[in-house]
């Protein structure tokens, strides 16, 4: 299943990737919260941003593939799924990005890596990815660090892609992003992340017991997700760069 993606095109161009992602079979799930309720989960230099008065959390489980800027992906290691918790901020230097509560890899180098290089909170889980009778289900249970036996497990049934009309600017405020935060004890930095715009489609969500949105601090989410579904994008993952 294919469709044209609609959106804004990507403002920036990643000329030195640190590596190459492509992020298949992805689910995205947003409910709005009180922006005062995210900003007590941001590190202090991080400024919630809002759409129309309300910020939003995303849970968003997918298929990750990660490769190096030249050559080819490493078999077995370089395909895993992966479901982050995210929120939308406002950087000191004035950017707008995505900061990650919570990123659960069934990888555990990639864990590393991101925990050590990136400095984002990633989690080591069980997780996996299923598609039959075509009903998606993603499967996710923590391992490690703590908290552990965090547990997450979505079904969802993608339909027809949306036509450009369809789309309004919540539905592109919510995923055209490029630009994600990083903060360690001395500094906040960003990365740009270069892609097409997503084609998204219709999806029917059969089934959402999540527990990775508590276990990252936020309260339990009320009504029904605004939830697309995507099959994939390449991304270019810019250098890390000191903003603050």
């Amino acid at each position: 299943m294919t469709g044209d993606g609609f959106g804004p095109d990507c403002p920036i161009q990643v000329d030195r990737a640190s590596m190459i992602n492509r992020w298949d079979r992805l689910t995205f799930l947003h409910w709005s919260y009180a922006p005062e309720v995210i900003q007590e989960l941001l590190p202090s230099g991080l400024t919630v941003d809002t759409f129309e008065g309300h910020g939003w959390v995303g849970l968003v489980p997918f298929v990750m593939e990660v490769r190096p800027p030249r050559g080819p992906a490493l078999p077995w290691i370089s395909r895993f799924c992966e479901t982050n918790v995210r929120t939308y901020v406002v950087g000191p230097d004035g950017t707008r990005g995505v900061w990650f509560l919570s990123l659960d890899a069934a990888r555990l180098p990639a864990v590393v890596v991101g925990r050590t290089t990136y400095r984002v909170p990633y989690f080591w889980s069980a997780m996996s990815s299923t598609r039959a009778d075509g009903i998606v289900h993603y499967r996710t249970r923590r391992r490690w660090p703590a908290p552990r036996s965090v547990a997450s497990s979505v079904r969802v049934r993608p339909g027809a892609p949306f036509t450009n009309g369809e789309l309004g600017d919540l539905d592109h405020w919510l995923t055209a992003q490029w630009r994600l935060f990083s903060v360690t004890s001395r500094a906040i930095r960003g990365a740009w992340a270069e892609h097409p715009p997503w084609p998204l489609h219709h999806v029917d969500v059969l089934e959402c017991d999540d527990e990775l949105l508590t276990a990252a601090g936020l309260p339990t989410p009320t009504g029904e997700p605004l939830a697309h579904w995507s099959p994939g994008v390449e991304v270019r993952i810019g250098l890390l760069r000191r903003l603050s």
